[in-house]
């Protein structure tokens, strides 16, 4: 884990004025993308299911305590002004309401995040296609494609005209390899692929799309998972067996040690959402690692963890996503037979 020189803080009121839409920000990524947006002046609003307003439509997730209203509180502490709209983005009318409630009251939208995720329940990492739940796996891809799809239609006319505009995939690993579940494969390629086609609809007008990954989260869940909390998750190193994996399971201590704060992302969405050239990087999946090595920011303790050195040390080398491999998806055919069509 890399030390920064000294860290670094976040601007403050960098994003004063914007309007960010952090969509399944109610735990994990999304709630440290919220935050660090807040960090940063941004008025957020902080949509998902799990709400403190409780009724027989609006379940919470089983067995995490965690609700939309709490992040819009911690997003206002950081300095922003945090919004709780409860919002299944699974379903279009849900979403068509919230976008118009956000239109009323700011006329548009700058900062568009989807991070609608819920698949860790039903994901069985290391089991064949044929053999795993196939209502659990059909489920992960309407909750984590699908709603992607539904917001982005809904929300991106409201980030039309207003300047330069950005919108983040949130998805795991910035390569194209296999990642042990048939449905979480797809589900994170697709979000990948769903930034990139976006940018190129996208790509003569001022929005940005981009698909961006943390490394090893230390979400709630997470720390729960290792009984630590944010505020002693390093005991984990003084455990035996350091580098065992469980059989499904990406969980050794050395590994862990090596994990980021969901803050660490979010700062990431923040240099992105305030960097002048951003619209270089349309189209292509970043890490929240790399990033801090060319942005200067750190992590909520000072360090720069970078997940992808320690991986490929420890595992071996993989190839992620550069120049060459997106020269495979740049011009297409059809953009070439129909250059004007967007």
């Amino acid at each position: 884990m890399g030390m920064a020189a000294a860290p670094k803080q976040v601007p403050k009121e960098v994003l004063q004025g914007k309007i960010a839409l952090v969509a399944g920000a109610t735990r994990g990524a999304g709630r440290g993308i919220a935050i660090a947006l807040g960090e940063a002046g941004a008025t957020v609003y902080c949509t998902g299911r799990s709400s403190r307003k409780r009724t027989q439509r609006w379940v919470p997730t089983p067995g995490r305590p965690e609700t939309i209203e709490e992040t819009a509180e911690l997003v206002s502490a950081a300095g922003g002004r945090g919004i709780a709209v409860r919002a299944d983005h699974t379903k279009p009318s849900d979403v068509k309401k919230l976008v118009a409630t956000i239109k009323r009251r700011h006329k548009g939208l700058d900062i568009l995040v989807n991070d609608v995720w819920g698949g860790d329940a039903l994901t069985e990492f290391g089991k064949t296609f044929w053999t795993v739940n196939l209502d659990n796996g059909l489920r992960m891809l309407k909750q984590a494609i699908h709603s992607h799809i539904i917001t982005s239609h809904y929300a991106v006319p409201l980030m039309l005209g207003r300047g330069r505009g950005i919108i983040f995939e949130i998805t795991d690993g910035d390569a194209f390899y296999y990642r042990g579940n048939i449905f979480y494969d797809l589900v994170k390629i697709s979000a990948i692929r769903l930034a990139f086609a976006m940018a190129r609809e996208l790509r003569k007008r001022d929005i940005v799309s981009v698909a961006l990954t943390p490394g090893f989260l230390r979400s709630e869940r997470v720390l729960e998972y290792f009984g630590v909390s944010e505020a002693n998750w390093k005991d984990v190193g003084k455990r035996k067996d350091q580098n065992l994996n469980s059989k499904n399971q990406n969980d050794s201590p050395h590994d862990f040690l090596v994990s980021e704060s969901p803050r660490y992302v979010g700062r990431a969405v923040v240099a992105l959402a305030t960097d002048p050239k951003v619209k270089e990087k349309s189209g292509r999946v970043f890490s929240s690692w790399a990033l801090a090595r060319e942005y200067g920011f750190t992590d909520l303790d000072g360090t720069q963890p970078h997940w992808g050195n320690h991986a490929r040390k420890k595992y071996g080398k993989y190839k992620i996503c550069d120049e060459r491999f997106y020269s495979y998806w740049v011009p297409g055919l059809v953009e070439l037979i129909f250059p004007d069509w967007f």
